[in-house]
Parts: C-alpha cells; sequence; structure tokens
C-alpha cells in the first residue's frame, strides 16, 4: 500500500520536487558567492587607498584620523574596515582623542568601487578625549549634530582647567541612530547615570538609578549659539532644585534658584567664572532652616581639603528673615563671605529679639592649625529681654547691654583666647578676668558638638557662670 502510495506522489508532483532540487543547487551556489564577495576585500591592500577612506571620513563626519598602528579588513558579522589605536582629529582641530579601534562600515558596494566610496556608519570603541572647559561646547555640537550614523562604546572625557583635571565622565556609550538614538549612560563621579537627548537637542534628561538623582536641562537656545541659556530642575530624593542659566565659554550665571527640602529652603543668584580662574559671586536668601542640619558639617574634612580651598575664589552674601511665631533663636542674619588664596574674611551681623550681635574676622584655612581672629560686639536696649531669650532671669529692666570681645580660636585643637573684652564703657577685663573667661568658655562649648554649640542650653550656662 505504501509503494502504491508513493508511486501516485511521485507521478504527480515529481516536476515540484525536481524544481526543489534544482533551487537546493542555486542556493549553494549563490551562497558560495555571497561568501566569496565579502572574502576576496581580505586580499587588497589598504594603505593604498588610505586617502580616500580618510577623504570620505572627513567629509561625512569632520574627523580627520591623524594616525594608527595598522588597518584590517574584517568580513563577519558585517563588513568593515577596522583601525587599531587611532588618533583622532576633530574639524576644529582643538580636540584629538585616541581610540583603541576606529570601526568604518562601508556600503556594501563600495568595497570594490573606491571612486564611489560611501561610509554607512562608524563605531569608536574604548576612546579616551582630555579637554579644557572651554570646548566642552566644540564637542557637544559636533557629536550631538552629526546626521551621519556615529556609536561610541566606552568613551572616557577627562575635562581640564589649565591642564588640571576636574571631572571625568566614564564609560559612556552613545549612539545616533537605532532604538537607542540619542540615550547616553556612563558613569560620572562612580555613578552610574543615563541622559536622553531629545531630536532638536534642548532638552536633556539625566537619572542616577543608583541615587535616586533625576535631573532635567530645558535650553532655550541650540548648542550652536555662543551661550547656552535655559532651566535646570533636579529631584535629589526629597530635594528639589531649580535654577535658570546662562552660559559661555568664561561665565556661568545662575539666577531665579531655588533649594528645598524638609530642613532647608533658600533662592540664589551666582556668578561663576571659569576662566582664566574659578571665582564665585551668590547670594543667597535663606527663608527656613532647620538648625538640627547642621549635624552633617564635617569642619575637620573640610579643612583637610586645602588643595582644592586653595584653588577657590569665592565671595558668599546670606541672608535670613525668621518667620512669625517661629522657634530659630536668630530672627535676621546678614553674612558676608570672602574667600581667596585660603584667607577666609566674613562680615556678620543678626538679631536676636531686637538686640543685635556684630562680628568680624578672618582666617587662614591652609595653615595647619587655622586661627580664627574674631571682633565681635552685643548692642542691646533692653538686657533683661536679651537674657531672657536664654531662659536666664534676672531684675534690671531697660538697663543697656554693649559688650565688646576680641580674640582668636583654634578651630582643631579647640583653644580660644580673649585679647580684650569690655563692657557699658566701665568695665574692662583684666588678665586674670580674659583667663577666666577663657577656661570657662572652653569647658562649656569645646566639649560639646557643633550643634550643641549653638544650643540655648550651652549659652545660658556660659552666661551664668559668667554673671
Amino acid at each position: 500500500m505504501f509503494n502504491k502510495f508513493y508511486k501516485t506522489i511521485h507521478n504527480k508532483y515529481s516536476s515540484l520536487f525536481n524544481f526543489i532540487f534544482f533551487l537546493r543547487y542555486l542556493f549553494i551556489i549563490f551562497l558560495i558567492s555571497i561568501t566569496l564577495f565579502l572574502i576576496i576585500p581580505i586580499t587588497f591592500n589598504y594603505d593604498k587607498r588610505e586617502n580616500i577612506i580618510q577623504s570620505n571620513l572627513y567629509k561625512n563626519y569632520n574627523l580627520k584620523l591623524s594616525k594608527y598602528e595598522k588597518i584590517k579588513y574584517k568580513a563577519f558579522p558585517i563588513p568593515n574596515l577596522e583601525y587599531k589605536n587611532a588618533i583622532i582629529t576633530l574639524e576644529s582641530k582643538e580636540i584629538n582623542f585616541k581610540a583603541q579601534t576606529l570601526k568604518i562600515y562601508p556600503d556594501i558596494f563600495s568595497i570594490y568601487n573606491y571612486d564611489n566610496f560611501q561610509i554607512k556608519k562608524i563605531i569608536l570603541n574604548n576612546s579616551d578625549i582630555k579637554l579644557k572647559t572651554s570646548l566642552l561646547k566644540n564637542l557637544a555640537n559636533q557629536l550631538l549634530n552629526q546626521k551621519n550614523k556615529l556609536n561610541f562604546n566606552n568613551l572616557n572625557i577627562e575635562i581640564n582647567n589649565e591642564s588640571k583635571p576636574i571631572f571625568k565622565i566614564e564609560n559612556i556609550n552613545y549612539t545616533n541612530y537605532s532604538y537607542k538614538k540619542n540615550i547616553i549612560t556612563g558613569k560620572i563621579f562612580k555613578k552610574n547615570f543615563k541622559s536622553k537627548i531629545d531630536s532638536n537637542l534642548q532638552n536633556l534628561s539625566f537619572n542616577f538609578p543608583s541615587s535616586g538623582i533625576s535631573a532635567t536641562f530645558n535650553l532655550n537656545e541650540n548648542l550652536k549659539n555662543d551661550s547656552i541659556i535655559g532651566v535646570f530642575k533636579s529631584k535629589i530624593l526629597n530635594t528639589n532644585l531649580k535654577f535658570n542659566f546662562n552660559y559661555d565659554n568664561k561665565k556661568l550665571n545662575i539666577f531665579n534658584a531655588y533649594f528645598r527640602n524638609k530642613d532647608l529652603y533658600f533662592t540664589n543668584e551666582s556668578i561663576i567664572t571659569l576662566n582664566p580662574f574659578l571665582d564665585i559671586n551668590s547670594k543667597f536668601e535663606i527663608k527656613d532652616f532647620n538648625i538640627d542640619a547642621l549635624r552633617i558639617i564635617k569642619l575637620k574634612k573640610f579643612l583637610g581639603s586645602k588643595n582644592f580651598i586653595k584653588k577657590i575664589n569665592l565671595k558668599n552674601e546670606i541672608n535670613y528673615k525668621s518667620k512669625k511665631y517661629t522657634s530659630n533663636l536668630i530672627n535676621e542674619l546678614n553674612l558676608k563671605t570672602d574667600l581667596a588664596y585660603g584667607r577666609l574674611t566674613f562680615s556678620k551681623k543678626f538679631k536676636i529679639s531686637e538686640n543685635f550681635f556684630q562680628c568680624k574676622g578672618n582666617i587662614n584655612l591652609l595653615e595647619d592649625f587655622p586661627l580664627l581672629f574674631f571682633n565681635c560686639s552685643i548692642a542691646s536696649d533692653d538686657k533683661k529681654k536679651l537674657f531672657k531669650e536664654f531662659s536666664v532671669k534676672i531684675r534690671e529692666k531697660n538697663k543697656t547691654l554693649n559688650l565688646k570681645v576680641e580674640g582668636n580660636l583654634n578651630i582643631l585643637n579647640n583653644k580660644i583666647n580673649f585679647k580684650n573684652i569690655t563692657l557699658n564703657e566701665n568695665y574692662i577685663a583684666s588678665k586674670e578676668d580674659l583667663e577666666f573667661f577663657k577656661n570657662t568658655f572652653e569647658n562649656i562649648f569645646f566639649n560639646k558638638t557643633f550643634l550643641e554649640i549653638l544650643s540655648k542650653e550651652s549659652i545660658k550656662k556660659f552666661i551664668l557662670e559668667v554673671s
């Protein structure tokens, strides 16, 4: 029965089977032809075609191949020309970078027709770029505005100022085509980030997955202009930050800025000059703060960063006016600081219940044991009202208090020296009195944490001791 069935199928469909078997040979021939078509270019001498390839690379990508170790043709998985240890110069000629491999993917038929050589895409692997801050925008212009297919795998960018590194962005992966178009991933300050740029290059988003940090840039002007104007927004856990900015190659102007979380709320305006030196001029308006947040201050760690401190020129003005019914001790504050070459000068004025306090002084932060020199005064029309703020009861009403104190403070060794103390122009502290005030101050305040030094309880205890 089976034989009868086989004969029926064979007689009826023999022509179809013969055609299928014939296609089998055609497929083998086609496969061999394609394989030979892709493999034969391995035998070509690409050094003779170098000028044509480099000319096309410069024409389409504005990249000049300055130097390389060797060039190799690879047929699979997709035909490409691979340059080893290539030194590449951007069109501006001021930016050079080294790529461990530069892969050029030509049009399939360009392999045999170099008179019409066309590049479909390029891929750069394990690249390193070092550039000045002033050239960062030029790099962004050329790479982000590139219309032809471009892919970076593991790109490292080091930003320098006067040949000194400022920060580094590592392990950058970027492509301007396919489903990953305009998505940038990498590491900054050892933290992974993911960024996305829209097609007109005016909206840029950042996300740091492991840190709960997200940020967006909304640009009002395209990167092709001389300056970048826009709005920055970020959310770091429960902290919100927003500001407008205007950036050119030399200055960053920050305005309409606000910072807010559960412990601190302020507005800010800053001008940051990047060239020729880093100079920061800022003004802060404190709207609200929680004094417990001062626990995070690590003074000794900051003073240990002397190389960082001596590079900064910083001028700050901080203003604060408390809201009604607040529990904060200080009602109003004006603090001005000026840091240059490691020397900090300051001027502070504040008010506690209509009583005026004023301090000025300076400190050299680059010294091994910095001394804070201060000259402070207290002016009160009602001594009783002032002491009441610290829960100290006295009998005299409407009695004035004018206190002036001059001395220095060793902020690392927890030592204080009083040079002069006068009260109401009828009392000048003797040497014995100054020594007594010194010992009392150190015993009460210098066995406390930074936050406890500012507490009403410590101040009350000191007042009672010296009264």
